[in-house]
């Protein structure tokens, strides 16, 4: 019988809260396969398949728990959700590119395309963990079926991907939740058109003074929040998908129910003991008390 016959909202929000990165089981593959480029966030320049000058023997970083104080602060905000470890120990099984030099070019060129596949099977398994209707479940619980599938590929397989054909149709299916939960929200709440607005996608609110608003059942898809103020707002069924959070101060603020917030955008956030988060996000140790 296939793990999915029946699988449940339980079943898909126990799903999605195992998406976690286990860097004792990677490679190292986040401080060698990608590119970085000295900023605020990185120290120092760092070409796409060579190994960040701070990475270990054991691939394990030497200044860890000193990233933000040496300027690595990026670095404690990325987060594979298990891409790292799957490349390492299922793609290659176990054979690190230490080991065997010659499967390194493969393998770091793999690692963002398997990344890509955790993102997508990140937000289709949250969307299923909703109440929402047979048909939306059966459509994203075929999506999420082929998206695992692909991560059991060989590196030749994945190699040859094209990620836009399975992020359009997925696109398409969290369009499609979002509007469905934040419908249902929004006739809870009696909001009405005339009350407030709620499609801010894509709006420019950098540095904006948000402090306590109710945002409930917004649309803020690839909004600009850099450094936004939003202590102490309302931010239950909102839609975040692809919004910058970098230093949003997000002190005392309800995200208990926020829609496709990823843990890299609470990294890059600030926050308090007092910041309410999905079940499926940590808190970052470097919040505030």
């Amino acid at each position: 019988m296939s793990v999915y016959s029946n699988f449940n909202r339980t079943s898909a929000k126990k799903f999605r809260e195992n998406l976690q990165a286990d860097c004792s089981s990677c490679f190292g593959l986040c401080c060698t396969a990608l590119n970085i480029s000295v900023s605020s966030d990185f120290a120092i320049n760092k070409p796409a398949g060579t190994p960040c000058s701070n990475l270990g023997t054991d691939f394990r970083c030497n200044i860890h728990s000193d990233l933000r104080e040496s300027g690595f602060k990026g670095c404690t905000v990325f987060d594979c959700l298990g891409a790292g470890q799957t490349v390492s120990q299922v793609t290659f099984e176990g054979k690190s590119w230490r080991e065997y030099p010659e499967t390194s070019e493969k393998m770091f060129s793999v690692f963002p395309i398997m990344e890509q596949l955790y993102e997508m099977m990140a937000y289709v398994s949250e969307a299923l963990s909703y109440e929402i209707s047979p048909e939306l479940h059966k459509e994203l619980l075929v999506q999420l079926q082929q998206l695992e599938g692909l991560t059991k590929l060989n590196a030749d397989g994945l190699a040859a991907l094209t990620i836009m054909e399975y992020r359009i149709p997925v696109n398409e299916l969290l369009l499609k939740t979002s509007l469905y939960i934040r419908n249902k929200l929004i006739a809870k709440i009696g909001n009405t058109k005339n009350k407030r607005k709620l499609d801010y996608r894509g709006t420019d609110w950098m540095g904006k003074k948000l402090k306590g608003r109710d945002l409930r059942a917004t649309d803020l898809r690839g909004s600009y929040l850099i450094a936004a103020d939003l202590q102490m707002s309302d931010l239950r069924g909102v839609d975040f998908i692809g919004a910058d959070l970098r230093d949003a101060n997000l002190n005392g603020a309800d995200l208990s129910t926020s829609m496709f917030l990823t843990q890299m955008q609470i990294n890059s956030a600030r926050g308090n003991k007092e910041t309410k988060l999905p079940s499926h996000i940590k808190q970052p140790s470097h919040w505030s008390a």
